[in-house]
């Protein structure tokens, strides 16, 4: 192999995506606040480029660009020139993206973003063409050597512009809570609903776990039958469609078409983490068997392509392979006529539309399922001939790719993330009643706790080659306590409690705001960047406000602390105007505004039996605005002090710590859940 010809500072860096440009041209340096000092130095402008190594336009742009010596030799000359991945800073991602955004009306990545040397914004946008970026980059240079002041003036205003777009802080005019209240802003949403293919009448689609959560949430417990319709529409297009490996499990990023079709290939561990747990909901509440299948074999896939041997999860695999996007996913008729015998093609055209609606390009198509109810008798097969050869069929499909260059692996072990797999591992523990999983769960938590724990009981961020660094974020800590408390439920042992509760307090500590209502998106001690931002508006993962204002009302009411339940109301009393105004984007608010506004139950069981009634009545019934606490003895948890008779096993239900008459049956318990 040819010795690289350039090689830059970024091959000392760990992240995969950092190291795919370590042989650019471009003397790339990684983010650091000396990073601004050396451009004050030199009088440059300072290039912030931000990616991820599964993002297909990123590498297009490296190729065309970065790769360029003569396009590097402009860069070098005249920009301090940083490259980011943007899962191992997301709080820079999201201060740069804002700055493009109101820049460009748009944002998403790559992100390039010009700085002043302080670091203030001046001009940015996504990806750009070869001889369109030589344009803005010369064009910059030359703004920044003849006309310093204007370029000063505008980065001042636009640092102006972000500092302000912050959230309201609490009124105490704003309307109460009440019943009923979220009914116009659904109503509006379903103004955009899709309802012959799901999700939302446009293209690209995304999963959006957070907004089918809340949506199943509010369908059910506002008996909204519609709605409940389009969440499950949706969730079956999307298992039908490409967006889902038909044959090795998993979901990829989104779909560029209104049908599911044509997914961009990436595949992400928070998008199919979260997906299994809201496969899980979508079962307890409509008992569709389907999902059950999905989410087991979404977990398949993780367990099979991002599971690190000492029990972590790596964060992605690439959407490319041997430079073209979706290569290892896709066959010809050709290939599959090759590979399979005369009734498992059959079988295989018929399912997964070896035809028109599946054609792609290039002779290639994407596998999607069929979706009929009678394919074996439109083939002449019985039900168990039809199952039986598509399992054959599948089985050397899969076998055949698994020879084939896969896609690149981001090796990284992300908190965040890693949270949210344990999630779904319990979630599917206890909605399943398969053990193993939970096993997986407790596991990758030690895991965890081994490996990312700071000394003053904090947390990092990012894991690997046996290194932790880079100082905890909001969403770290948020999705771990989600995640203790995902592991309660299944294991109804308290220390997970107690762990969740000690991360709280810490958050509260150290990322709390000035006003002490919202919290921060990073450590109060971390590097200041030009301005402290504070995430408020959920996307494809819940905002880390949203998140522990769930966290807080959850643990609030666990523990009795008034003061977490309070917090945790006016923090969502705060940021109403916004979500009100556009509840797809603050969807995990309006699941906790439900508990706020409709009858929410405290369940603490105790005795012998606790833990079988729970797992019965929590895990096959749904019920989203419940909370349970089990105890098989007594128990100093508030929830369940005092309610452990020693006699027999008894339930009490409570609303607004009001209690009702313990019930001593199951049966009784059941009937008073309904």
């Amino acid at each position: 192999m040819n010795e690289p010809v350039h090689t830059n500072s970024l091959i000392n860096e760990s992240s995969p995506y950092l190291l795919q440009h370590a042989h650019n041209p471009v003397n790339w340096v990684s983010w650091s606040p000396a990073v601004f000092e050396r451009a004050k130095e030199e009088n440059k402008l300072v290039l912030i480029s931000i990616g991820y190594s599964a993002c297909h336009w990123c590498h297009v742009m490296e190729h065309e660009s970065f790769e360029d010596a003569v396009v590097a030799e402009v860069m070098n000359r005249n920009f301090i020139c940083v490259k980011i991945d943007r899962e191992e800073h997301p709080h820079v991602d999201s201060l740069y993206m804002t700055a493009v955004q109101l820049m460009q009306k748009q944002g998403g990545w790559p992100l390039n973003c010009f700085t002043l040397p302080d670091g203030r914004p001046v001009y940015g946008g996504t990806y750009f063409p070869k001889t369109a970026w030589i344009d803005i980059l010369n064009s910059l240079a030359e703004l920044y050597k003849n006309e310093p002041a204007k370029v000063l003036d505008y980065g001042q205003r636009i640092t102006e512009v972000i500092r302000s777009n912050d959230v309201p802080q609490s009124d105490a005019k704003a309307p109460a809570f009440y019943s009923g209240m979220l009914s116009g802003q659904v109503d509006h949403w379903t103004a955009a609903f899709d309802h012959v293919n799901g999700g939302p009448n446009r293209a690209p689609k995304f999963p959006l776990p957070t907004n089918y959560r809340f949506l199943l949430h509010y369908g059910h417990l506002m008996r909204r039958p519609l709605i409940l319709d389009h969440v499950h529409l949706t969730r079956r297009k999307m298992d039908e469609g490409g967006i889902y490996d038909q044959i090795g499990g998993g979901f990829a990023r989104y779909s560029v078409d209104e049908l599911w079709k044509v997914p961009h290939f990436e595949k992400m561990l928070y998008d199919n983490a979260q997906l299994v747990s809201l496969y899980c909901e979508a079962f307890r509440q409509s008992g569709d068997r389907l999902y059950k299948k999905v989410a087991e074999e979404t977990l398949e896939f993780i367990a099979n392509e991002l599971t690190n041997p000492a029990g972590g999860f790596y964060a992605a695999l690439d959407a490319d392979s041997e430079g073209v996007e979706g290569k290892y996913y896709v066959w010809t008729a050709a290939d599959l006529k090759k590979l399979l015998d005369d009734k498992e093609f059959s079988v295989v055209e018929n399912h997964f539309n070896i035809n028109k609606k599946g054609y792609w390009e290039h002779d290639n198509y994407i596998l999607l399922r069929s979706g009929e109810t009678n394919e074996a008798e439109s083939l002449g097969l019985s039900e168990s001939q039809f199952e039986s050869t598509l399992s054959s069929a599948k089985k050397k499909l899969l076998d055949e790719r698994a020879k084939r260059v896969k896609p690149a692996l981001d090796d990284k072990i992300l908190l965040s993330w890693n949270a949210l797999a344990i999630k779904a591992y319990a979630d599917a523990a206890r909605t399943f009643g398969k053990p193993e999983y939970l096993e997986i769960a407790v596991n990758a938590m030690t895991f965890i706790e081994q490996q990312f724990t700071t000394p003053d009981g904090g947390v990092y961020h990012t894991h690997k080659n046996g290194v932790s660094r880079i100082t905890g974020l909001l969403e770290d800590y948020a999705l771990l306590i989600d995640a203790y408390l995902a592991l309660y439920q299944g294991n109804f042992e308290e220390s997970n409690l107690e762990k969740a509760r000690k991360l709280t307090a810490f958050v509260i500590e150290n990322f709390s705001d000035e006003e002490g209502i919202f919290f921060l998106f990073n450590h109060k001690d971390d590097d200041e960047l030009i301005a402290r931002k504070k995430e408020i508006s959920d996307n494809v993962i819940p905002s880390g406000n949203s998140l522990m204002a769930e966290n807080l009302f959850t643990l609030g009411n666990y523990y009795y602390h008034r003061e977490w339940t309070e917090r945790s109301a006016a923090m969502l009393q705060s940021v109403w105007p916004l979500a009100s105004g556009y509840l797809p984007g603050y969807s995990n608010w309006a699941s906790l505004a439900l508990k706020l506004t409709e009858p929410f139950h405290e369940v603490a069981i105790t005795g012998k039996d606790a833990a079988d009634w729970a797992q019965m009545e929590a895990f096959t019934q749904y019920h989203p605005n419940a909370l349970f606490a089990v105890s098989r003895g007594d128990s100093e948890l508030p929830m369940l002090k005092g309610k452990y008779s020693g006699q027999q096993t008894q339930a009490h239900v409570c609303h607004n710590k009001f209690c009702e008459k313990p019930f001593t049956s199951f049966e009784e318990l059941r009937e008073g859940l309904k």
